[in-house]
């Protein structure tokens, strides 16, 4: 069987720090004109290693009726590679082959005229993708119900709200039934109970054979409704395969690079390391293991550490307190030490989760906050004979007990 997407050597380079001169009047065409030599002179020097890839030759093939994720950290280059492929941009060298109609739903409003009513953009994208008029009427009705903009239709997009551009967008790009649909992140603006009817409907159309390339954060959202994935890491392709494989790997990776990052920095003690995970991957109802490794600037007379795990919203669901299962006593300046927990059993659905530190000398009452820097991703494990969990435990106990490890420098 044929490709249906078939990508070769991509590659794209922009050139930053040089803008396009605005016009002026004749007396100042003729001064710039005369200081002409100078500024090339000076553009040369200022503009030398300014070029940088977005994309580096990415090679891959996608065939009919597959749904691949597309993975990597913002910067990565999944942005660029969409938008080439749907030939709002070209690239500086390869190719791209798509052998059918595309949709897009990139950034919010793409695609969409302003100063039309909702009504006007649905027949105008339908005429972009060339359809007929018959063919976009027969869908309108579907269209407008999916989106859940019945009142306002018939109302210039330009006053909708950004949840309400991407609700007709995706509803408008699933229902006019092209043979690619390129999906960029702009699902996450949407609400909680419109992302996952969204979710439903892609696993719908890629069942009677659409081609579909979902870039998301969501590592749960692409192991379920992908079969295959690609990491992209500083515009190359890093890895392509099976979802599975794909997304333990690259969470394993993240893991990894935020574990030997930057020393984080307070007042009084500067944490060298934060540990998530069993090799970067979290599953719910398996065992977690949260560590920070860390030395006080100055002596810390009784050592005391709380863990906070917080939701992508940044709310509190649980927190572990060292000191209700261990003393750690005197630290002093300067001196190694690793402590945290082991979860016996992570009780929290999937999504991403942030870690927040308080770091405490009881003795003088001295609390050192560490911000929600660290982030894991946990995703969805099978059970109860196979089937996902779909509803949220909300906050319960947590049954864990200590770590503490003082390595010898």
């Amino acid at each position: 069987m044929r490709a249906i997407i078939e990508a070769r050597g991509l590659s794209k380079q922009y050139t930053i720090g040089v803008s396009r001169p605005s016009y002026g009047s004749l007396r100042e065409s003729i001064a710039e004109w005369t200081r002409m030599p100078l500024r090339r002179r000076q553009s040369s020097l200022d503009t030398k290693g300014a070029a940088v890839w977005a994309l580096k030759g990415v090679s891959f093939d996608v065939m009919p009726g597959e749904v691949v994720g597309v993975i990597g950290r913002n910067g990565a280059g999944k942005s660029t590679l969409l938008k080439i492929l749907t030939r709002i941009t070209e690239p500086t060298s390869g190719t791209a082959e798509l052998y059918g109609r595309v949709a897009s739903l990139l950034e919010i409003g793409t695609g969409f005229h302003p100063e039309l009513t909702g009504r006007e953009n649905v027949y105008l994208n339908g005429a972009i993708l060339g359809m007929r008029k018959a063919e976009i009427e027969r869908s309108f009705d579907a269209i407008v119900a999916f989106a859940e903009v019945e009142r306002f239709i018939d109302t210039p997009v330009k006053y909708f709200s950004s949840g309400m551009y991407l609700r007709l967008a995706f509803a408008v790009a699933v229902h006019l039934k092209p043979e690619i649909l390129l999906v960029d992140e702009v699902l996450a603006v949407g609400d909680a109970a419109f992302q996952k009817k969204c979710f439903r409907k892609i696993t719908e159309v890629s069942s009677v054979g659409r081609t579909i390339l979902f870039v998301s954060h969501n590592m749960s959202a692409i192991r379920s409704i992908c079969r295959r994935a690609l990491i992209l890491r500083g515009g190359e392709l890093a890895a392509f395969g099976d979802v599975d494989a794909v997304v333990d790997q690259y969470l394993r990776q993240e893991s990894e690079s935020q574990a030997a990052g930057t020393a984080l920095e307070t007042r009084s003690f500067v944490v060298e390391r934060i540990e998530t995970g069993s090799q970067g991957v979290v599953k719910t109802f398996h065992p977690l293991e949260l560590a920070v490794t860390f030395r006080p600037t100055r002596d810390v007379a009784d050592l005391n550490v709380y863990f906070g795990i917080l939701n992508a919203e940044y709310t509190r669901l649980a927190g572990l307190d060292l000191r209700d299962f261990v003393e750690v006593g005197r630290l002093a300046a300067g001196q190694r030490i690793t402590v945290g927990f082991v979860i016996e059993s992570w009780p929290f659905l999937h999504g991403s989760y942030q870690l927040e530190l308080h770091l405490k000398d009881m003795a003088s009452g001295l609390v050192e906050v560490v911000p929600a820097t660290h982030q894991f991703d946990v995703v969805e494990t099978p059970v109860y004979g196979g089937r996902k969990l779909d509803h949220w435990f909300g906050c319960v106990g947590l049954r864990a007990r200590a770590i503490v490890r003082k390595p010898v420098d």
